[in-house]
C-alpha cells in the first residue's frame, strides 16, 4: 500500500499545499525553515487537523476527504514520536509501551506481554519497571519508539526526533533509530531541521518552503543539485543562478563564473566553501575564477573558519585558522576570492 497524502490546509494568511508519496518501508524526511509547514503537514497526517483541500489516503482507505471524510487520530493506524517523547510521567516505561495496545482494545496481559517484547527489542528490557524521570534522554527516546510502534502502525510519525538529545547521545541514538527503521516494514516520515538526520535516517528528502514543495530527492541528489538557497546553506554549498553560454555563466546577481565543463541556458551553479580560496592580491597560476571580496564576517567552526564575503558575486569560504592568522583576517578587508573551474557544478535550473 502506498500512501498518498495531498495536503491543502489554510490557516488564515498561511497556506499548505504539498503532496507527498511514501511507500512501503520507505522513510520519507521533511525539512524545511521554521514556518515552512512541516508541523502542520505531521498534524494533518496524524489526524490533529483536518484538511480544507485534497486528500490523505493509504491503499484503498482514505483518512481525510474534505468535506466528506474525516478519521480523527484514534480511527489511524499511527504512530507518533514527539520530540519531548510526552511519555506519560506516573507510568513505568512498560505501561508507557503497553499504553498503545491497551488503548486499541488489547486485555493487560497480552498488552504488557507485547510491551516487553518491544523493550526487549530496543534494549530496555531492564529498564521495564522505570519510570521517564529516572531514564536518560535516549532512553526515553527509545520508550517513546517503543511505545509508537507496538501497535503495529502502518504509518510511523517521527516529529524532531533527536531534538532534546545531548550531542554524544544524539550520535549513538540516531545508528539505533536508523536500525529500527530498517526493520519497520511500513510507512515513515521523519519531520526535521536537521540535515544530518535527514541525510543518514531517510531514503527520500522533501523539502518544504512557504508551504510548498520546492525540491525532492534521494539525500545524494538533494545535497549535489540545492535548488533554493535555503537547501544549499543546509547542505553547505554556494549556490548561484544564472544563464550559461558555453564555460561561461552570466550570474543573475551580477558577476560571471567560469565552469569546465560547457552549458546551454538557465542553470544552478555550485561549489563547497572549502573550494574557495582567499588572496591579498590577484592569484595566477591555473585557470581559475577570481575576483575582489570584501570581509563582512567571521565565524569559527568545528576545525574551519568560515569566512562571510561581499563581492560580485558574495561567498562563503572555509579555510584554516593558520589562513585566518597569515591573512590577519578582519571584518572590512579586502581580498581576492578565487574557486577553480574545475570545482564548480553547474545543472540545469
Amino acid at each position: 500500500m502506498t500512501l498518498h497524502a495531498d495536503l491543502r490546509v489554510t490557516r488564515g494568511a498561511f497556506r499548505l499545499a504539498a503532496e507527498l508519496v511514501v511507500e512501503p518501508g520507505e522513510v520519507v524526511a521533511l525539512l524545511g525553515p521554521n514556518g515552512a509547514g512541516k508541523s502542520t503537514a505531521l498534524r494533518a497526517l496524524a489526524g490533529l487537523l483536518p484538511l480544507t483541500g485534497g486528500h490523505i489516503r493509504l491503499g484503498e482507505r482514505t483518512w481525510d476527504a474534505p468535506p466528506d471524510v474525516f478519521h480523527p487520530a484514534e480511527r489511524r493506524p499511527i504512530g507518533v514520536v514527539f520530540q519531548d517523547y510526552l511519555l506519560f510521567a506516573h507510568l513505568s516505561a512498560l505501561e508507557n509501551v503497553a499504553f498503545g495496545p491497551r488503548a486499541r482494545g488489547a486485555g493487560r496481559a497480552a498488552a504488557r506481554a507485547e510491551a516487553a517484547r518491544w523493550l526487549e527489542r530496543v534494549g530496555l528490557a531492564g529498564h521495564a519497571r522505570a519510570k521517564p524521570r529516572t531514564l536518560s534522554g535516549g532512553q526515553a527516546q527509545r520508550v517513546a519508539l517503543a511505545r509508537a510502534l507496538a501497535t503495529g502502525p502502518d504509518l510511523l510519525l517521527l516529529d524532531e526526533p533527536l531534538a532534546a538529545l545531548d550531542a554524544a547521545t544524539r550520535l549513538h541514538v540516531r545508528a539505533e533509530l536508523g536500525r529500527h527503521l530498517r526493520d519497520y516494514p511500513g510507512h515513515t516520515l521523519l519531520v526535521t531541521h536537521d540535515p544530518l538526520d535527514a541525510m543518514v535516517l531517510a531514503d527520500r528528502l522533501v523539502v518544504l518552503e512557504h508551504g510548498e514543495v520546492v525540491q525532492q530527492g534521494t539525500p545524494t541528489d538533494v545535497a549535489r543539485r540545492p535548488r533554493t538557497d535555503y537547501v544549499a546553506d543546509l547542505v553547505g554549498l554556494n549556490l548561484y543562478r544564472g544563464t550559461a553560454h558555453g564555460t561561461a555563466v552570466e550570474l543573475a546577481g551580477g558577476g560571471t563564473l567560469t565552469i569546465a565543463a560547457p552549458a546551454t541556458g538557465p542553470v544552478h551553479v555550485v561549489f563547497p566553501p572549502n573550494a574557495v580560496g582567499l588572496h591579498p592580491e590577484h592569484p595566477t597560476g591555473s585557470p581559475r575564477n577570481a575576483w575582489r571580496v570584501t570581509v563582512a564576517g567571521i565565524e569559527q567552526h568545528a576545525h574551519t573558519t568560515r569566512v562571510r564575503l561581499d563581492g560580485v558575486p558574495p561567498v562563503l569560504a572555509d579555510v584554516t585558522t593558520a589562513t585566518v592568522a597569515d591573512l590577519r583576517l578582519r571584518p572590512g578587508d579586502e581580498l581576492w576570492a578565487a574557486v577553480k573551474a574545475t570545482e564548480l557544478h553547474a545543472y540545469p535550473s
